[in-house]
């Protein structure tokens, strides 16, 4: 009786989620192409693309692995170290906004960012990257060819970028083939760490197709102020306040330590945790979210229920290729 109590709960819970869907969602001033994509495969790929050559989209968010670097702050050029941890490109294509404070309202406006930032990338400007890739023949041929023009800008890039991250998609997961019918694929662990996720209140925030909120349009980002709730023992430890989030980009008091809400999807792969990148395991930052998003202690055993279930929103991850990228002749930019 109490299995089947247990499992008519828990198909209850389930009933307003949702599966992540195999693609991503294409706007109209950007359609996806097959030769875009690659373009945009071989752009990300490319350290060319920053001052000294040694930096690359791939370097802070690697696909070959779970589209972070696994580092607390992410090193740019010269190894100087940014403020916050990079967050997984995987399934970045449906947060409504990017970056951990939601400054960029699109992956186009993402992916110019770090090309110019002087701890990442660290180019001059915009014009220098156009300059350095159109003395490269290869790419001049291939922005003609997707964007039918020789007068390719930072915009083009930005596109052709964009289209390939929105390829970077983990279906399928354990989770999401349970939401598409296969009743019996979890177990009575993996079901009860859901139904503790969602007792305690963690599904407040973490909802959604991605985990990460409500499906919101484009440019409307979803923030949540972290800490919620003070615990000196946990700042003293992690130091999470250095970081005022969103209030660095709107000067406004009211955006003082909020952060958009990151996604769930892959959490199992994508250690270490929170803007930082400060708590190193899944367990201790379950642990941390409970105590200073709700105010509760969980136990050992809720912590690990939950951790299990948060496992299962590992997907499938599609195989990526390194591209050939297209070479200059007779030089060095460097």
């Amino acid at each position: 009786m109490f299995t089947l109590l247990l499992n008519l709960i828990f198909s209850i819970s389930l009933s307003a989620q949702e599966a992540l869907p195999e693609k991503a969602p294409v706007p109209k001033d950007n359609p996806m192409t097959k030769e875009k994509v690659e373009l945009g495969k071989q752009l990300y790929f490319d350290p060319r693309l920053s001052t000294d050559g040694t930096i690359s989209c791939n370097s802070c968010h690697n696909v070959m692995a779970g589209g972070d670097d696994q580092r607390p702050l992410s090193a740019g050029v010269g190894g100087k170290l940014g403020g916050r941890s990079a967050p997984t490109v995987w399934n970045s294509a449906f947060l409504s906004v990017q970056f951990w404070d939601g400054r960029a309202k699109s992956l186009e406006e993402q992916a110019k960012g770090p090309l110019t930032n002087p701890v990442e990338m660290a180019m001059e400007n915009h014009k220098v990257v156009i300059s350095r890739i159109k003395q490269i023949p290869g790419y001049v041929e291939q922005f003609k060819n997707v964007f039918k023009t020789k007068n390719f800008n930072i915009d083009h890039v930005a596109k052709a970028i964009a289209t390939y991250e929105r390829t970077l998609i983990t279906p399928n997961s354990k989770f999401d083939k349970y939401i598409k019918g296969n009743k019996k694929i979890f177990n009575a662990q993996e079901k009860r760490g859901f139904n503790t996720f969602k007792e305690v209140g963690c599904n407040s925030c973490h909802n959604g197709v991605n985990f990460a909120g409500p499906n919101l349009p484009e440019g409307t980002g979803f923030y949540m102020k972290f800490p919620t709730f003070a615990d000196a023992k946990i700042e003293k430890q992690y130091n999470f306040q250095k970081d005022k989030g969103r209030f660095e980009v709107t000067k406004q008091d009211s955006d003082k330590y909020m952060f958009r809400v990151p996604t769930l999807r892959n959490i199992a792969v994508t250690a270490p945790y929170f803007h930082n990148g400060a708590v190193k395991t899944l367990d201790e930052a379950v642990r941390v979210m409970a105590k200073l998003q709700l105010n509760k202690e969980l136990t050992k055993k809720q912590i690990e229920d939950i951790v299990v279930f948060l496992n299962t929103l590992t997907g499938e991850f599609p195989e990526q290729t390194m591209p050939r990228l297209p070479q200059t002749k007779n030089k060095s930019f460097f």
